[in-house]
Order: C-alpha cells, then sequence, then structure tokens
C-alpha cells in the first residue's frame, strides 16, 4: 500500500522541511568537496521556498505537458535533474542497506521518467519536421 512519505506542510516546513535539510547539507558538502566552490548552507525557511518553487515548476510543466508542448516537457526534465539526486541521494548509503536498495529503485525509475520525456521531445521534433516536408513536397506547380 502507498502512503505518502510527507503529508502536511505547515509554517515551519513541517516533516518535508526537517527531511530535507539534512539531504540538501549534504549535496552542498559534496559540491564543494568536488568544485571547491562554496555552497550555501540551506535552513527549514530556504528549504520552504524551494519546495515551493518546485511544486510550481511540476505544477506547470504538467499542465503544458498534458496539452503536448515541448516546452511543459523542458520543465519536467528540470525538475526531474534538480529533485531527482536530491530526493534518493542512494550514495550516501552504504551498499547493503535497505535504504541504498529503495532509493536507487526510485532513483532509477526516475532516470526512466526523464527518457520518457526526452523520448518525447525527440518524437515531437521529428513529427514537425516531417510535416513541414510533407507540406514543401506538396505544392501545385502551375505555370
Amino acid at each position: 500500500m502507498y502512503r505518502p512519505r510527507f503529508n502536511e506542510f505547515g509554517t515551519d516546513g513541517g516533516p518535508a522541511a526537517k527531511a530535507l535539510v539534512p539531504k540538501f547539507n549534504k549535496l552542498s558538502k559534496r559540491f564543494t568537496k568536488l568544485t571547491g566552490l562554496q555552497a550555501p548552507e540551506f535552513e527549514a525557511k530556504r528549504i520552504k521556498v524551494l519546495v515551493a518553487g518546485a511544486i510550481a515548476l511540476k505544477g506547470i510543466g504538467s499542465l503544458l505537458f498534458i496539452f503536448g508542448s515541448t516546452i511543459g516537457a523542458f520543465l519536467l526534465i528540470l525538475h526531474q535533474l534538480i529533485v531527482t539526486p536530491i530526493l534518493y541521494d542512494f550514495y550516501n548509503y552504504d551498499m547493503e542497506k535497505k535504504t541504498f536498495t529503495i532509493l536507487f529503485i526510485k532513483f532509477t525509475q526516475n532516470l526512466a521518467l526523464l527518457g520518457g520525456l526526452v523520448f518525447f521531445i525527440g518524437m515531437n521534433a521529428s513529427i514537425q519536421r516531417r510535416l513541414y516536408v510533407n507540406k514543401k513536397a506538396f505544392k501545385s506547380k502551375r505555370a
């Protein structure tokens, strides 16, 4: 049975902010270690804004995608690229732990969704190109 992980947002961000602050801090430490650039530390107030932005990005992208817009697909790709490595940080856990397996499965599922979005954009561009070529081919030649 599916149970949502977080069912309240609250004024301070609720359990979502409390769970995401350590993930963002681990990510910023890893980013600093790999690039040498200083990443900001995240607090619950900043996390609330980021979560609201992610919800808005996903909502707008989803609505546009439903109507067949490639802009919506690009917004959803942007959302997936930002959110997936943060939420499903399997790389911070030992391979023998159950948490690693669960997070890795969810991470790969989101990669599959990302692939589906890229496929949609490619097919949409292919269809548009084919329609454009067909319109050029059927012009009547009157002299």
